[in-house]
């Protein structure tokens, strides 16, 4: 049986995500031990190595403003839904190009018996912000499933998720006004945690990644300090400025952040 690594990578005017995702593919190559795939329709420079390449074109398209860079640039998150499909692999561990693997944690995930799991709760590693508005969505608080990190198998109810996933997409106006969502953009976040929620017969017992999403916000910022150990400068509410290391997985918000600490490491 294969198991590897899925990252999609859709560059926009402002970031590169596919020197998030060649990045990316060598610290899992360090930590994990697993080939890497990556999902794009960019041309791939020789000096980037991944083990199997998948051209897709992007499906859709959306706006949507990042705070790091101050603009609203263009969003490509449609094929998301069509993991299942475009996966090589037997056993798929998708990670977004703006996670950060800095130790081997995810390969705890590899001996779950689960067909499909998936984060559950997110925090702000620096404790300031509740992040109940990230956690929940929508005019009936529905509780958030991050397609951040997923990891599935070959399974049937991990192949409907994601073709729920795609009919959410492909409808998006309507299940955005069923869930009450105020904002217009399509996220993959909200089409997950509704599939879920569908495929599990509105239960909201679904099995999930058993450890908490850690996530460094856009308005903090982010340096690397050493190999697989990064600092975060952030300001508290008495205005004193404070930072934290972190040396583990965590998911990079600030794209403008990530990206300058790349540029540094190539």
């Amino acid at each position: 049986m294969t198991t590897g690594v899925l990252i999609f990578a859709y560059n926009n005017e402002h970031i590169d995500y596919l020197a998030m995702a060649n990045w990316s593919a060598k610290n899992v190559r360090r930590h994990l031990n697993l080939p890497v795939c990556v999902v794009t329709d960019q041309q791939i420079p020789a000096e980037y190595t991944f083990e199997q390449v998948v051209f897709s074109k992007t499906v859709g398209k959306d706006l949507r403003w990042f705070a790091d860079i101050n603009s609203t640039v263009t969003w490509y998150n449609g094929n998301r839904s069509n993991a299942y499909e475009l996966s090589p692999w037997d056993k798929t561990l998708v990670l977004d190009a703006d996670y950060v693997v800095a130790s081997d944690q995810l390969s705890q995930l590899l001996n779950i018996d689960q067909d499909f799991l998936c984060h559950r709760w997110a925090y702000d590693v620096t404790g300031l912000q509740p992040f109940d508005d990230n956690n929940f969505f929508g005019r009936h608080q529905m509780p958030m499933s991050w397609a951040t990190v997923m990891l599935f198998g070959r399974s049937k109810s991990a192949e409907l998720i994601f073709k729920s996933m795609q009919m959410i997409r492909d409808n998006w106006e309507h299940y955005r006004n069923l869930y009450g969502i105020l904002q217009s953009t399509y996220r993959n976040d909200f089409a997950l945690s509704i599939a879920m929620n569908i495929v599990d017969g509105h239960t909201l017992s679904t099995p999930a990644i058993p450890w908490q999403l850690a996530t460094v916000t856009p308005d903090h910022q982010l340096t690397q300090i050493a190999q697989d150990q990064y600092r975060v400068d952030f300001t508290t509410a008495d205005k004193k400025a404070r930072w934290i290391t972190l040396s583990q997985d965590f998911h990079a918000m600030g794209k403008h952040h990530l990206g300058a600490i790349i540029a540094n490491n190539t």
